[in-house]
Parts: structure tokens; sequence; C-alpha cells
């Protein structure tokens, strides 16, 4: 079940969720040092990684599941978030090059179509990235933060859950070892704790971050099916029907 959005916004408008949204930013961007040119979805909640890429992608969408609702993104700008079912999305096929998955995995009802339509919107020569939750870490016992809902995973469990979804897995690497506390000597010390876990504590981190290739050889999509309409929301656009809406900042 998706964490709503409301809840998704108040916990990345906490220090804590600054200082995670900071680190899994930075690991983010290392997989991908350089998007120029490229056409980058994010589905889930990714609007607060995606910024990063506005300047340098050709385009940059981010799609919200219906469940979860929506906040128009970015603010003061034309709207690049939309509205749709995650089992549908409004898309063509091979049409995006770098697909980043946030708060998706560990909430969709509907997985195995998720992971079908992101396989058949992505390019031969795409790459996936799925930010999920780490079973072994106190993030995911802990229901103060949005990665302690959900299904958790382990770095094997998302691999085969890659694998038969048609990807092949690639590197993981991990992010969040400081304890999901919103205190003040907690956030300020989050980046020695990033480089300690990162040498000694690699099992406990709050977060998986794995990233996946298509396998073009794979089954193609089968017979097209009727979509669902869609709902873009530009800056100042009305409240969509079927998710909560709110202005967020970049």
């Amino acid at each position: 079940m998706f964490t709503d959005v409301i809840d998704l916004d108040e916990f990345y408008r906490s220090p804590l969720g600054h200082v995670a949204r900071r680190i899994i930013r930075r690991r983010i961007r290392a997989i991908w040092p350089d998007v120029r040119g490229m056409a980058v979805l994010g589905l889930g909640h990714a609007t607060p990684y995606l910024l990063p890429f506005r300047n340098e992608a050709e385009r940059v969408l981010a799609i919200a599941p219906a469940a979860q609702g929506v906040i128009p993104w970015p603010n003061g700008g034309p709207g690049q978030v939309a509205l749709a079912y995650e089992s549908e999305l409004p898309l063509p096929d091979l049409c995006v090059d770098r697909l980043l998955l946030v708060h998706a995995v560990e909430s969709s009802e509907q997985l195995r179509a998720m992971m079908r339509e992101a396989w058949r919107v992505l390019k031969g020569n795409g790459r996936m990235l799925v930010v999920a939750p780490n079973r072994s870490s106190v993030w995911a016992r802990s229901e103060r933060t949005p990665f302690g809902h959900g299904h958790p995973y382990t770095n094997g469990q998302i691999r085969r859950l890659l694998r038969d979804s048609m990807f092949t897995p690639g590197e993981t690497r991990r992010a969040l070892y400081l304890p999901p506390i919103n205190r003040r000597l907690v956030v300020k010390a989050a980046p020695a704790m990033e480089r300690i876990g990162d040498l000694m504590f690699q099992t406990f981190a709050g977060v998986l971050l794995v990233e996946a290739t298509k396998q073009v050889y794979a089954a193609s999509p089968g017979k097209a099916i009727a979509r669902r309409r869609f709902v873009v929301l530009p800056g100042g656009a009305e409240p969509a029907a079927g998710g909560a809406v709110r202005r967020d900042a970049d």
C-alpha cells in the first residue's frame, strides 16, 4: 500500500528528511553522473531526487501512482509530474533512457505489472535504478519514515525481482547509516556515519540502490491495452481527482 503523498511530503520537509534526500541524491548522482540529452523518468515518489537532472537531461518527468496522490512539481515552473496507475503508464514504448523507482517497489500492490511497464517504456540501452528499504536496517522498522512502510527487501530479493522482471541487475550501492531519529546531533553526524557505514556496516544501510539493464532478448510486451487517462499537473494546477495535491518547494 502506497504511503499518502502528504505524509511523504512532511517527511522530506523535516530535518531528517532533508538529510536522507541529500545522502540518497549523492548516491544516485554517483551512479548516473551524466544524463545530457536523455529522457529521465521517476516513478513512485521520485521528485525529491530528480531536481539535479532538470538542467541537464533533455526531458525529466515524474509519475506518481494514483493510490498515493501527487504534489505539483516543480514549484513555479511548467508541470513535470503526472498522476497515473503504475500498472498502465501513459507513455509510449521505448521512450525512457533513465528510470528511477523510489517509494515504489516496496509499496505497489501491482508490482509485477509495474515492473512490466517499466520494461516496456525503458529503451533497449536504458538503465533503471531501484531505491528500496533494506530489510536488515532500523529504517525498515521505523514507522516514522516512509522507508518503514511497505515491503522491505534484502539485496538478494531485489535482484531476484529484477531478474524475474526481465532486467539484469548490476552493482548494489547502499546509503543511510544514521538512525532514523530527528535529533540535531544525529543529523549533524550524518556525513561521518555514512563514511563509517560504507567501510564497516554495509549490512545495516537504510536503503539499497540497485541499477539494472533491460534484457532486450526477453519476450516483447503483450498486446496493447486501453490506457487510462492521466493528469499532468502544471504549476498552479487545480487538484486532480484520485490523489491529494499540494504545492511543493524545490
